[in-house]
C-alpha cells in the first residue's frame, strides 16, 4: 500500500469537488485571511516581512531568524492581530519579490496563528488543508535547486500543526456525523437526507461542506506527504547522501518522521508508529552537512517539544505492544529531564512551556501504571526521584484500584471513518489487557515468599480448586511478561526477547521452583541522589536568617 502511496505525484489534480469547496471558501466573507491587497500595511509589519524573507533566503542566520520568528512575530501578532487574521499573501508580494516558496511559508505561519487565536470553522479546517498542500508542494518541487533556511523549531511547528489539524479535522468530522445520525440526517448508505428544520441549519451546512470536500485531509495523501518529506536530507539506503541539499531538508526529514509516528499512534497502528522513527534511530549519529556539525539526535533534542512528543507517543505505543520496560525507559528518562528542568526553571523559558506540566503529569501516570503492571524497582530503569514520586502519589491508589482507566493517559485516538468510535475502542482494548493484572500481582507476591512450593499449595493461595486451574495462570504470566527489549542503537521496533519478570520460576514434578533475578546495582544513581539531597540541605541552611 505504501509503495502505491509513494508513487503519488505532488502535481496530482485536485478533485472538482474540492475545487468547488475551495472556491466557496475563498468567496466567504469570513475567510481565514484578509483578501484586500490594497490596504496599507503598518511599516513595522512590512519591515518584519522584509527581514524575515531576507533571513529565509539570503542571510540565513540562526540568531536573526530566531528573534524574528520566536519574538517579533508573536509581538506583532499580539499588537495588530490579536483577534483577526494577518494580511493575505497577495498583500505582501512586494516585500518578498513574489517568491512562491516564501509566500507559502508565510501563508502557513499566519494561518497557524489564526487557527490558534480563533475557533476554527469547517471552512477554516478545509482551507488549512489547501495551505499545507501548497506549502509541501513548493518545498518538494524546490528540492532540486533549493536555497532557503528555516530553524529546526520552525520546521517542527509546521509539521506538528499539520498533524494537529489532521487530528482536529477527523474529530470534528466524527462529531458532525454523530450528531447528524442522532437527528436523522443520514441515510443507511451514509448519504445526507435533506432537512427543512431551521434549528439544524448549521449542522446541515457542515455536513454539506464535508460531503462536497471528500478529499480534504485524506489520510493517504497526508501520509504520502510525510513519506516524501522523510526521503530527503538523510543518507539513502543505496549509500548516497543528501549533502547537496540545505539542512532544512534534513529538518523536514527528522520532524516528518516524528509527526508520522505520532499520527500512526493516534490511528492505533503502534507497530507502524515505531517503524516511522527508524530514520531517526538508524541515522542518530549522522552529521548534518553545513549545520555546525550537529547530528540528527542533536537536532531532535534541540527542539524540546519534538523530543517530548516522540517520547510520549513512543511510550504509549510500547505500552500497547506490552513492551513495558522499553516504555518505562523512554518515559522515565524524559520525566527525569523535565523534573530537573522544572527545578532549575529552564523549561519555563521554552516555547510551549504552559503545556509541559500537564504532559509531565500524563506521563507520570503512565509510568505509575507501568510500574504497577511490571515492577522494575530493582532493574535500575527509573531514577530514584521518579520512583519515589510514583510511590508517594500513585502507589496506594493503584493498589486499591478496581479499574486502571484513570491512569491510562493516552492521546485522543482518531479514526478516518467518521462512523467508528476508535478512541473508546482503544481504551477498552487496554482495559481488557489489564484484566489479569490483579491476579498476576497476587501470584507474584506469593512466589517471592518462597524458593520452592507445591503447585497445589500455590493453587490454594490463589483460590483455585485444583492444580489444573493454576497451571494456565502460571504459563500466562510467563508469556505476558516475555517481551522485546531494545538495545542501544536498535531501531524502536527491534530488540531481543527477554523475560521482564524480576523473578524466575519453573515447574518440576508438581513443585514450583523460584529464583530471584540478579539485582542491578546503579551506584551512579545512589551518588547523584545523595549529592542532590546534600545540595537541598545546603540551600536550606543558607536560607536561614542568622541575624539576631
Amino acid at each position: 500500500v505504501w509503495e502505491q502511496l509513494l508513487c503519488l505525484q505532488s502535481s496530482e489534480k485536485t478533485s472538482p469537488c474540492l475545487c468547488q469547496a475551495e472556491a466557496n471558501i475563498n468567496n466567504n466573507n469570513n475567510s481565514i485571511m484578509s483578501k484586500d491587497s490594497d490596504v496599507a500595511l503598518p511599516k513595522a509589519l512590512t519591515d518584519f516581512i522584509f527581514d524575515l524573507y531576507d533571513s529565509v533566503t539570503l542571510s540565513q542566520l540562526t540568531e536573526e531568524q530566531g528573534k524574528l520568528y520566536e519574538t517579533d512575530f508573536k509581538e506583532l501578532s499580539s499588537k495588530y492581530f490579536g483577534n483577526q487574521p494577518w494580511p493575505s499573501p497577495q498583500s505582501i508580494v512586494a516585500e518578498c519579490n513574489g517568491d512562491p516558496l516564501f509566500l507559502a511559508v508565510y501563508r502557513e505561519m499566519t494561518h497557524r496563528h489564526w487557527h490558534q487565536v480563533s475557533r476554527p470553522t469547517i471552512r477554516d479546517r478545509i482551507e488549512g488543508w489547501q495551505v499545507y498542500r501548497e506549502l509541501f508542494d513548493e518545498i518538494l518541487e524546490a528540492a532540486e535547486d533549493a536555497n532557503f533556511f528555516l530553524l529546526p523549531g520552525w520546521v517542527f511547528d509546521i509539521l506538528h500543526e499539520f498533524g494537529y489539524q489532521f487530528q482536529g479535522f477527523c474529530q470534528f468530522r466524527s462529531a458532525v456525523y454523530s450528531s447528524a445520525g442522532k437527528h436523522g440526517l443520514l441515510a443507511e448508505d451514509g448519504s445526507m437526507i435533506p432537512s427543512t428544520n431551521n434549528q439544524q441549519s448549521n449542522l446541515v451546512d457542515n455536513l454539506s461542506l464535508l460531503e462536497s470536500s471528500p478529499d480534504a485531509w485524506d489520510v493517504e495523501v497526508v501520509f504520502n506527504y510525510l513519506h516524501r518529506l522523510s526521503e530527503l536530507g538523510l543518507p539513502s539506503e543505496a549509500g548516497g547522501t543528501s549533502s547537496k541539499l540545505p539542512p532544512v531538508y534534513t529538518y523536514f526529514n527528522i520532524f516528518s518522521a516524528a509527526t508520522r509516528s505520532r499520527l500512526e499512534c493516534l490511528l492505533g497502528d503502534y507497530v507502524s508508529s515505531l517503524q516511522a522513527l527508524t530514520p531517526i534511530s538508524v541515522h542518530a549519529d549522522y552529521v548534518i552537512p553545513r549545520d555546525e556539525n550537529l547530528t540528527v539526535t542533536d537536532t531532535l533534542n534541540s527542539v524540546f517539544a519534538a523530543k517530548l512528543s516522540v517520547a510520549y507517543h513512543t511510550g504509549v505505543s510500547l505500552l500497547m505492544l506490552r513492551r513495558y520496560k522499553d516504555a518505562a525507559k523512554i518515559l522515565g528518562d524524559i520525566c527525569a529531564t523535565m523534573a530537573r528542568g522544572f527545578k532549575t526553571g529552564q523549561l519555563r523559558k521554552l516555547p510551549g512551556s504552559d503545556q509541559f506540566n500537564k504532559q509531565y503529569e500524563r506521563m507520570m501516570s503512565l509510568l505509575a501504571l507501568l510500574q504497577h503492571i511490571c515492577p522494575m524497582q530493582d532493574a535500575g530503569i527509573l531514577e530514584e526521584s521518579i520512583a519515589r514520586t510514583i510511590r508517594e502519589k500513585h502507589g496506594a491508589r493503584l493498589e486499591a484500584a478496581s479499574s486502571y482507566e484513570e491512569w491510562f493517559q493516552s492521546p485522543k485516538f482518531v479514526s478516518t471513518d467518521p462512523n467508528v468510535a476508535v478512541h473508546r475502542h482503544q481504551v477498552e482494548l487496554f482495559l481488557q489487557e489489564m484484566d489479569s493484572t490483579t491476579a498476576n500481582r497476587n501470584l507474584r507476591s506469593y512466589l517471592k515468599l518462597y524458593t520452592h512450593l507445591p503447585v497445589g499449595k500455590l493453587a490454594k493461595f490463589n483460590d483455585k480448586e485444583s492444580t489444573e486451574e493454576i497451571l494456565p495462570v502460571l504459563l500466562s504470566y510467563k508469556v505476558r511478561t516475555r517481551q522485546l527489549e531494545r538495545e542501544e542503537g536498535d531501531a524502536y521496533d527491534q530488540g531481543t526477547w527477554k523475560d521482564a519478570l524480576d523473578i524466575h520460576y519453573y515447574i518440576e514434578k508438581d513443585v514450583v521452583h523460584v529464583g530471584e533475578t540478579e539485582k542491578q546495582h546503579r551506584y551512579e544513581t545512589l551518588f547523584s541522589n545523595r549529592i542532590e539531597q546534600s545540595n537541598d540541605i545546603l540551600r536550606t541552611v543558607l536560607s536561614i536568617n542568622t541575624k539576631l
